[in-house]
């Protein structure tokens, strides 16, 4: 059996710097909320995987972070390409998950299944990662909180009706809650727990 080709290759080609280049503007799309952010390293993750996607997972898992995937992914030859490039333990247990992937157009559950961190250690919890069909052109979403001066826009295609009472929920938990990365092909925003956010008037 083995490997599939897929899950051989794709994988960053200098994995240090590469991964280096990915966490520092992870880190700054979570110190600016809402700011889009664009992956340079060329990582090919099998489909219906990402780029910006397949390279957060390549820099944030480990053997020690375990994984949870959304059917579609879960169905494809991520679970190997992962596996393969970054050791990461995958988990069917949401509440398990230091890091959960969702392709475009998956459902979302209800964000309180995921770890939410406990009072002590509120770093204890999950980062969401959503595929979505893309960044900019669809409802305007308004943002406010840490990292942001007044107001951020951002406008992103393909989130549920269902978002904006599942992340009032998230906010609720605070400082416990998820942290959420939106990604669409090579391009990210971040949208940590502290970000409050609200539909824009028309």
């Amino acid at each position: 059996m083995g490997f599939k080709t897929e899950a051989l290759t794709g994988g960053f080609a200098e994995p240090v710097f590469h991964a280096q280049g990915v966490f520092k503007l992870l880190m700054d799309g979570m110190a600016r909320p809402g700011t889009i952010e664009t992956v340079q390293p060329d990582v090919a993750p099998p489909v219906p995987l990402g780029v910006a996607a397949g390279a957060i997972a390549l820099t944030l898992c480990d053997h020690d972070t375990p994984v949870w995937l959304s059917q579609g992914l879960a169905k494809s030859a991520v679970p190997d390409w992962l596996g393969f490039h970054a050791g990461a333990p995958l988990t069917t247990e949401k509440a398990e998950a230091r890091f959960a992937f969702t392709e475009a157009d998956a459902a979302l559950c209800p964000f309180g299944l995921f770890a939410s961190g406990t009072q002590e250690y509120p770093d204890r919890s999950t980062t969401l990662i959503i595929e979505l069909s893309e960044l900019e052109g669809g409802r305007r979403l308004a943002l406010i909180g840490p990292g942001i001066q007044s107001v951020a826009e951002i406008a992103p295609v393909g989130l549920p009706e269902t978002f904006l009472r599942l992340w009032a929920e998230n906010r609720a938990l605070f400082p416990r809650g998820i942290d959420i990365v939106l990604t669409s092909g090579e391009r990210f925003l971040c949208l940590p727990r502290t970000t409050q956010i609200t539909a824009t008037e028309i």
